[in-house]
């Protein structure tokens, strides 16, 4: 039987929200081992001046517990 955590990370990319959630999966997994999903939950922008400035995820990740 496996036992599964989910936490929540915030990450954002003034490239895209993609970007976005390939640093937060990169950056979580120095830490945390055995991902085995992620879930984007809402995404949102930035806006200054009428441009979009930063993209932003909210995401669950989820990971095997040994």
């Amino acid at each position: 039987m496996s036992v599964l955590k989910v936490i929540e990370i915030l990450s954002d990319s003034t490239e895209s929200w993609e970007d976005a959630t390939r640093k937060a999966i990169k950056h979580a997994s120095k830490s945390v081992k055995n991902i085995r999903s992620v879930y984007v939950q809402d995404q949102s922008a930035t806006v200054k001046d009428g441009e979009i400035t930063a993209f932003r995820v909210n995401l669950k990740i989820t990971f095997e517990v040994n």
